[in-house]
């Protein structure tokens, strides 16, 4: 046989993030790209391209980790209840947008919002009915909570050890990443420097209290939603990655203290091989950029460990059973690219928010493809692609370059603060956006393959009394505790905010009096004030 190049670039294609793909890959096609077969690791070897185990699924399936939150706390309390019932290893906590600014439900610019995208939580109260009869010590809870992610944390602390769960015992995540917030999603409360100084105090609590818990999610998922592209994704992710990391040594903390509890969040879009290559593209970058700049000696600070979302922003109002095909492509994507624990969209959630019976399907996707698809029999089982293993390297490259353009400005904050990957991402949406309407790109239902619209599903209802019932809880709790403890406790913490001491412990004997999320966010609001983004970011 001759042995020759058949790669073909007559009729090249782009990926969805505009990389270009060849009719056939070959292996001069992928070397030419930088890609050197003589130095490709097994899964479980540095620098962990292939997968961090090295039999990956053989051992332990990914954990299926579906998103839910809505309404109050008792009823989120019953979906949880209900996926751990259909086979779910680990719950996933949506809270409402006024708990993600630390807005109390009772609060005049908490009106119309509560309970309506997540579930709303006030008081550890409200914390202990959300797990009630879920065993703490037998489940890992991830929690989606950033500028008030230690307040939130701590209630999940306190609650626990009101059930006599010990802080050892507890597993999880919680999203704790306020630099995307800055650049994606806006649910910021305090100016980036005491944002960046709660997220290490978090660091440095954890790594002796709560050793088993993941102390942050760095997330790309939002940034992906707000348009980027896949490079742009891991690029923003990783420097932002790297800037808590230089905040924590900042602090005083060393490498291996922390940084085994890094964990990452990242979407899956509609692009089969090039998600899979951006996930074990960011592994390599990820262990590169660690033992460059850090040397740990703890292994495990250089692997990158990471949730998988599929993508909100590819669902469809127009026919919508149609997502179920959109989620099952990035699920399998997911998967063959490693990921540690999955969420399925449901295929009603650009109607509203998740029925039982959507929920289901879309946990039923995992599990099918857990379970009969095969693709969990063999790890990292696209490695060797000439195709795959190509765009990985690219995507290594480019989003390598990237990160080098946000050092150039004295890191990830000080781009954010010039706007850098604000404008970057919203030329990217633009021109994704131009391609959808020019019909250079179709999307089934939308542009392409369109039907008469027929009756769409019911989304899930929500109580139209849910905050009059939150703010009677509130007064209840309010009329019930140790006012002047309170009083106390809040004025300590705002205290401590003007000072470079832990306020971890602190807010935790807070909750633990009852104090409300909202009047510990003031008490440390009145130190740090309220960022406001420049305009046109």
């Amino acid at each position: 046989m001759v042995d020759r190049d058949v790669t073909d670039h007559s009729d090249s294609r782009k990926t969805l993030g505009g990389l270009d793909v060849p009719v056939v890959a070959t292996k001069n096609w992928a070397e030419e790209l930088g890609y050197d077969s003589a130095f490709q690791s097994l899964p479980g070897e540095e620098p962990y391209t292939r997968g961090i185990h090295e039999k990956m699924y053989r051992g332990k399936v990914w954990t299926m980790r579906q998103y839910a939150g809505f309404s109050s706390a008792i009823e989120t309390n019953k979906r949880f209840r209900m996926l751990l019932e259909l086979g779910q290893k680990g719950l996933s906590v949506a809270f409402d947008l006024p708990t993600q600014i630390g807005l109390d439900s009772s609060d005049s610019l908490s009106e119309g919002e509560v309970g309506k995208v997540g579930v709303a939580i006030d008081t550890v109260e409200d914390m202990k009915e959300l797990f009630k009869d879920i065993p703490l010590d037998q489940v890992s809870t991830s929690m989606t909570i950033n500028s008030p992610a230690m307040i939130l944390l701590a209630m999940y602390v306190v609650c626990a050890e009101e059930m006599e769960i010990g802080k050892d015992k507890l597993r999880g995540t919680i999203q704790n990443d306020i630099l995307k917030e800055y650049i994606a999603r806006g649910t910021h409360i305090f100016p980036p420097n005491p944002s960046l100084r709660l997220i290490t105090d978090i660091f440095e609590y954890c790594a002796e209290e709560l050793p088993r818990w993941n102390t942050i999610s760095v997330s790309g998922y939002h940034i992906r939603e707000a348009g980027s592209t896949a490079v742009q994704e891991v690029a923003y992710t990783l420097a932002n990655g790297i800037a808590y990391v230089d905040a924590a040594i900042k602090k005083g903390l060393e490498i291996d203290d922390f940084a085994p509890q890094i964990s990452f969040f990242f979407n899956c879009h509609n692009d089969f091989f090039e998600e899979i290559s951006k996930f074990r593209a960011a592994r390599k970058l990820w262990f590169d950029l660690i033992n460059e700049r850090y040397s740990p000696k703890n292994p495990k600070s250089s692997i990158l460990r990471f949730h998988t979302q599929v993508a909100g922003v590819s669902l469809t109002a127009q026919q919508p059973q149609n997502n179920i095909s959109r989620v099952t492509i990035q699920a399998l994507a997911s998967v063959c690219g490693g990921t540690q624990s999955l969420h399925t969209n449901s295929y009603d959630e650009a109607i509203g928010l998740p029925t039982e019976e959507s929920a289901t399907i879309a946990l039923r996707t995992q599990q099918i493809i857990a379970e009969e698809s095969g693709v969990a029999n063999v790890a990292d089982p696209l490695g060797g692609s000439y195709l795959v293993e190509g765009l990985t390297t690219k995507i290594y490259e480019l989003a390598k370059e990237e990160i080098k353009k946000i050092d150039d400005f004295g890191g990830s904050l000080r781009a954010i603060e010039a706007g850098y990957q604000q404008r970057q991402i919203h030329q990217s949406a633009f021109q994704f956006q131009k391609e959808i309407e020019s019909e250079k790109r179709k999307i089934v239902g939308v542009n392409y393959a369109i039907n008469d619209e027929k009756d769409l599903p019911s989304p899930q209802s929500i109580d139209s009394e849910i905050r009059l019932k939150q703010i009677e809880k509130l007064a209840h709790v309010i009329s019930n505790r140790n006012n002047k403890l309170c009083e106390k406790l809040l004025q300590e913490i705002n205290t401590i905010s003007r000072t470079d001491e832990n306020l971890f412990p602190k807010v935790i004997e807070a909750v633990k009096a009852r104090c409300t999320l909202g009047e510990i966010v003031n008490s440390m609001r009145d130190v740090f004030g309220d960022y406001h983004p420049p305009s046109g970011f």
